[in-house]
């Protein structure tokens, strides 16, 4: 099964945020700098919504930071300054809930693997077992990264094998790779599929529901801006937050 996924972008309106807008601008927020951890998988969906919290909120600048989600709980972990967390997994959330470092998580979306491959799809990858095939290349994200872990659960699931010639410690880096025709294949997150384009084609595989990633996010302990970060949070929870991560392939939670 082969087709060609382009992503969606839906807008959110800036009305529904000048209640909180407003707010801010009363409690001293002009000037400040908002600084956000997000997993990779979130980038596209999570610069619109930090351009909307922007325009409704005057003089603060929204800082996103975009990795592997383990990447960003070592960061954390290590001290790096960051007000809000977001995550692919609650696996990776669950360490920092367990250090005290942030505060009660909320789940926000769901998201599920796709196999990535080049256009036309020169290895004829068409199922999951495909991957097992000595000869296609694969690479899949590192185990201790969330598309990794749900990549592991569903070759488990099917009694599959899979040897990737690399494991990357994100999924646009897995991306990447068959973007740029050094893999013939990777287990990327649907999302990611649509994101690409023209540029990837998507396989689907029904060995995906076995491993739906929940993404939680949560406000960091001793964040510089707490109220700012709630907010937005808020925003990402809500009605429009939801619109604009299911314009990019996002399911509810």
């Amino acid at each position: 099964m082969r087709r060609h996924v382009a992503a969606g972008v839906v807008a959110l309106g800036i009305a529904a945020l000048a209640g909180c807008g407003s707010a801010s601008a009363g409690d001293g927020a002009d000037d400040a700098t908002l600084t956000v951890f997000a997993a990779a998988s979130l980038k596209d969906s999570f610069e619109d919504l930090a351009a909307q919290f922007e325009a409704a909120h005057d003089g603060v600048d929204v800082q996103l930071s975009f990795a592997g989600s383990s990447d960003l709980v070592a960061q954390i972990q290590q001290g790096a300054p960051a007000d809000v967390f977001a995550s692919a997994d609650t696996a990776n959330m669950d360490k920092l809930v367990a250090d005290d470092l942030v505060g009660d998580p909320r789940d926000f979306a769901t998201n599920t693997l796709e196999i990535a491959v080049p256009p036309g799809n020169p290895a004829g990858v068409e199922t999951l077992a495909d991957l097992a095939d000595p000869d296609v290349k694969l690479v899949l994200c590192a185990p201790e990264v969330p598309c990794g872990a749900a990549s592991a659960k569903v070759a488990e699931t099917a009694g599959l094998d899979l040897r990737p010639v690399s494991e990357e410690q994100s999924v646009t880096d897995v991306l990447g790779k068959v973007t740029a025709g050094e893999a013939d294949a990777g287990l990327v997150y649907l999302t990611d599929v649509a994101a690409a384009g023209d540029d990837v084609e998507g396989v689907e595989f029904p060995e995906s529901a076995e491993a739906v990633n929940t993404y939680p996010i949560a406000p960091v302990v001793g964040a510089a801006q707490a109220d700012l970060a709630q907010e937005f949070i808020e925003l990402v929870l809500s009605d429009d937050g939801r619109q604009a991560l299911a314009g990019y392939g996002f399911g509810a939670p």
